[in-house]
C-alpha cells in the first residue's frame, strides 16, 4: 500500500522530495530547489500517518532509506549529496527543466 503510494506521488509530480521536516539535509535540498526556481513536492514523512511505512517501501523500491529521497522525472536521483553533486556539474537544472519543474528560460 504504501509503495504505491509514493510511486503514485513520484508518477504525479515532476519533482518529488521525501523528507522531514527536522532534517538540515531535506532543509539543504529544499532550499536549492527554491532557489533554483523549480516547483516540487515535498512529503514530510515524519509529519504523515504512513510515513515510516512510506519510507520503508522507498528503501525497498530505491535502496535507500535515508532521507531525503529526491526524485526527479520519475527517476530515483538520491539524496542530498546526489543531488547537491550534480548541481556542482551543472546537471540538476536540465534534469529539472527536462522533468517541467523549471520554466524553459525564453531565448528572444
Amino acid at each position: 500500500m504504501a509503495l504505491a503510494k509514493a510511486k503514485e506521488i513520484v508518477s504525479a509530480n515532476p519533482v518529488v522530495v521525501f523528507s522531514k521536516t527536522y532534517c538540515p539535509f531535506c532543509v539543504s535540498v529544499k532550499d536549492l530547489l527554491s532557489k533554483l526556481g523549480a516547483s516540487f513536492k515535498a512529503v514530510e514523512l515524519d509529519t504523515e500517518k504512513d510515513g515510516s511505512e512510506i519510507q520503508a517501501a522507498l528503501a525497498e523500491w530505491t535502496g535507500q532509506r535515508t532521507v531525503p529521497n529526491v526524485f526527479i522525472g520519475g527517476k530515483h536521483i538520491g539524496g542530498c549529496d546526489a543531488t547537491t553533486a550534480l548541481h556542482r556539474e551543472g546537471k540538476l537544472v536540465p534534469l529539472l527543466t527536462e522533468a517541467g519543474a523549471l520554466a524553459k528560460s525564453s531565448s528572444a
